[in-house]
């Protein structure tokens, strides 16, 4: 995590993103192969991250498109 004086982006795990999106490994890897998803950050040998802030917006962003019934 990141602290109020550290301006460096925070980082989670692809199970992390899947536990905040709910979504499971299969739906979320399908959805970054379809560019419906942020894009994953390399950190080396079958390992990647995503950046929390992009994943929190992503969400943000499914909210705001719902539809809400009159």
């Amino acid at each position: 995590m990141k602290s109020d004086n550290d301006n460096t982006p925070a980082l989670i795990s692809l199970n992390d993103a899947c536990r905040m999106t709910s979504m499971s490994r299969t739906m979320l890897n399908r959805y970054r192969a379809e560019g419906r998803f942020p894009v994953a950050v390399d950190l080396g040998d079958r390992r990647i991250a995503f950046v929390r802030e992009e994943v929190t917006a992503w969400i943000a962003a499914k909210i705001s498109a719902r539809q809400v019934a009159a």
